[in-house]
């Protein structure tokens, strides 16, 4: 069932779900959205499994025309969304009607929103997954950014009202700022770094590049140091793997990552803040902190709990 219309495409927005697993062997991306929470999220408070394939808006919303009727939730940056010319409030499920049109106004805070719409958007499954990688033109619409004029289909089943009244607790909506803590798990190479790289690394503030998209965030700031260079056998790359390159600038490896990679890994991010990360824009400032697996074990376990507390009856 055709369900939406792109009346203006936005600057960046995708059909992403939970990424394509089991291909990286082959030289395959993972994808899939680079906020995974907000995007579960949007799907369980519209009723939707988790894994559902929604649109990842960046910076610039589109223009949607909806031409069936649905219900919706918005999560993830504040682009301002408005549904019939009033104010959507976000984090919360909707119903709308055919001929409603939803459009953003611009960026207060974060950098990718999220429309999850009932019953999930339909397009071809590839590689398991309905995920668009744009550089390879793999998955989602065509493989790539939607534009103007293309029509968006639901999977077939019935709406229903499951998540109408669904809302994230106001006080535990994410506030995304410009200022971002990281946390990391040390490793897999950081004895290729000397003492004060190290010390560096955990003490300075970057500066996330304008040279940042989905594949990876390059960092400006002081230079890591290594003991005898940059280059390593290849290994592979986890989301959230911090790559330090030649001139000792640190690179946080995203979404749409390459699945090896030959640059010695100093850290990775710990899964629980890679949603915050993934709203981080240019110019923004990133730190890291060390901490154990312990703890961040124990970080994901509560950012889990929240998502179950918004998932539909029955759930698991």
């Amino acid at each position: 069932m055709e369900t939406i219309e792109i009346v203006e495409p936005g600057l960046l927005t995708t059909v992403q779900d939970m990424g394509r697993y089991g291909y990286q062997r082959y030289g395959v991306p993972v994808s899939g959205s680079m906020d995974q929470f907000a995007l579960r999220a949007a799907n369980l408070l519209v009723g939707n499994d988790e894994v559902a394939a929604g649109l990842e808006i960046t910076l610039i919303g589109p223009r949607l025309r909806f031409l069936a009727s649905a219900v919706i939730a918005v999560t993830g940056a504040d682009l301002a969304p408005v549904l019939d010319g009033q104010p959507l409030p976000m984090w919360q499920a909707h119903e709308v009607y055919r001929g409603s049109t939803l459009s953003f106004g611009g960026i207060r805070d974060g950098v990718r929103a999220y429309l999850s719409i009932s019953r999930g958007i339909d397009v071809p499954v590839v590689l398991g997954s309905r995920s668009t990688f744009t550089r390879a033109r793999i998955g989602g619409f065509d493989g790539r950014a939607l534009a103007q004029g293309d029509k968006l289909s639901t999977l077939e089943g019935v709406t229903t009202d499951l998540g109408r009244k669904r809302g994230m607790p106001p006080n535990r909506i994410p506030v995304y700022g410009h200022t971002h803590k990281v946390r990391v798990i040390l490793g897999p190479q950081y004895d290729a770094f000397t003492p004060q790289g190290m010390e560096i690394f955990l003490s300075a503030a970057y500066t996330v590049s304008s040279q940042s998209d989905r594949v990876g965030y390059r960092l400006e700031g002081p230079r890591i140091e290594h003991v005898a260079g940059a280059d390593i056998v290849s290994d592979g790359i986890p989301f959230g793997a911090v790559q330090v390159v030649g001139d000792g600038m640190p690179i946080i490896l995203m979404a749409d990552r390459g699945s090896t990679g030959g640059y010695t890994k100093i850290a990775a991010v710990i899964s629980a803040d890679l949603p915050s990360l993934a709203q981080a824009a240019p110019g923004d400032s990133i730190t890291f902190q060390s901490v154990t697996v312990e703890e961040a074990h124990r970080v994901l376990r509560e950012q889990e709990q929240l998502l179950k507390a918004i998932a539909p009856a029955g759930a698991t």
